[in-house]
């Protein structure tokens, strides 16, 4: 069985972090690697998958204690079992891992009873890949339609160039650290009830890094990294929605140990467009028209997202009818094809009318009968069933 990253990392947050920070980081990368953003990306696909199992663990209670308290065996019985099914019917759980969290470490030599457990140590030197930075950014309605560039600035934890990443001054390099041997843990003995039981220790000469740093540089203070405000331009796809997030990889901080970057996390925020709204990836509007042109018919001007079109209103047209533009919508975010836009016709009824005007209406309607309004027609039969006689 592959090895599973500790479900704290795979979320971005720390051990201790609260329902809210936990929420919050695992919405961010769902978005993030969420398939209808990363069409055929099987890493992120297998991604956004690894984030939904952290995020059901973690945001149990219960899931979680045991969790924090056995690591992956505390919720998955069959991980790290043998061909053996586990020790003891213990649904998988291996005895080293029990003791590593209750005495800090494995057992070294003969271990409990003759168990041999593991010792586990960790790499203080393994390249550690830098944390995502997350922004968030103001669009137009047309700029997250059509995609665009925007320059944007940042604030990014970057490798120090005076000294490497090393942390240690020009011309010094970092030591290994003489209490752990550079291994970052320390190895102690505790006497129990039953026996001594080794484990091990973080190691707080060097802060489990492993080196000692007796010059420090000075351009990070020892770090390593020095946080540096950029700016850069970045290419927004077209189609984006609000609320939305899309990623720029290796933008975010630098890693640690040449670990690689972390990414750039873009949220958008798209401003509302008074002639268009959005429904999906099709786009919405409405056009006003005469009663002479929705009586008669008329070729009517009709803007859509790339410019104007005409469209010829068909005669007897009827207020709120909506007429459908095939791929006229918003692209398909990294996808080909595009929705369509949906426009609702709306009647203006003329005002401030003159003498002459109103005296030609008062003639139309003399000469307008029930057969010309369908819906006035259906009204008063309708009404005349319901009062069971004439309707006048």
């Amino acid at each position: 069985m592959a090895e599973k990253r500790d479900f704290y990392e795979v979320l971005g947050v720390e051990k201790g972090c609260s329902d809210d920070e936990l929420k919050k980081a695992y919405r961010q990368l769902a978005k993030k690697y969420h398939p209808d953003l990363n069409p055929g990306d099987k890493e992120a696909e297998a991604k956004f998958k690894e984030v939904g199992e952290a995020y059901e663990i973690l945001s149990d209670k219960e899931k979680r204690a045991r969790y924090d308290q056995f690591g992956h065996a505390g919720v998955d019985p069959s991980y790290g079992a043998g061909a053996g099914g586990g020790f003891g019917g213990m649904g998988g759980f291996d005895m080293g891992d029990i003791f590593d969290t209750f005495f800090g470490g494995g057992f070294g030599g003969g271990g409990f009873g003759g168990f041999g457990g593991s010792t586990r140590t960790r790499n203080p030197n393994a390249p550690i890949r830098g944390n995502d930075v997350n922004i968030n950014l103001n669009l137009s309605f047309m700029e997250a339609a059509h995609g665009c560039e925007k320059e944007v600035t940042i604030q990014r934890l970057e490798t120090c160039q005076e000294c490497g990443g090393s942390g240690a001054k020009k011309g010094t390099s970092p030591e290994t650290c003489p209490d752990c041997g550079g291994s970052g843990q320390v190895r102690v003995q505790s006497r129990t009830p039953f026996g001594v039981i080794q484990s091990t220790r973080p190691c707080q000469r060097c802060n489990c890094t492993g080196k000692v740093i007796k010059e420090p540089c000075t351009g990070c203070n020892g770090k390593g990294r020095v946080r540096h405000t950029r700016k850069m331009t970045i290419n927004v796809p077209a189609g984006i929605d609000d609320g939305q997030t899309f990623a720029m990889s290796g933008q975010g901080d630098h890693g640690v140990n040449a670990g690689p970057a972390g990414d750039l996390n873009v949220t958008v925020s798209v401003r509302p467009d008074p002639l268009f709204e959005r429904d999906g990836y099709n786009v919405l509007c409405e056009v006003p028209i005469t009663f002479t042109q929705a009586a008669l018919g008329d070729e009517v001007i009709v803007p859509t997202i790339d410019g104007k079109v005409k469209y010829t209103v068909p005669e007897g047209t009827q207020p709120g009818t909506v007429f459908r533009l095939r791929n006229r919508g918003i692209p398909y975010v990294n996808g080909r094809g595009r929705g369509d836009q949906y426009v609702t016709v709306n009647l203006e009824v003329p005002k401030n009318l003159s003498g002459k005007q109103k005296q030609a209406l008062r003639e139309f309607e003399k000469v307008t009968t029930e057969k010309n309004y369908e819906k006035r027609k259906g009204f008063f039969e309708k009404l005349k069933d319901a009062l069971g006689g004439d309707e006048k």
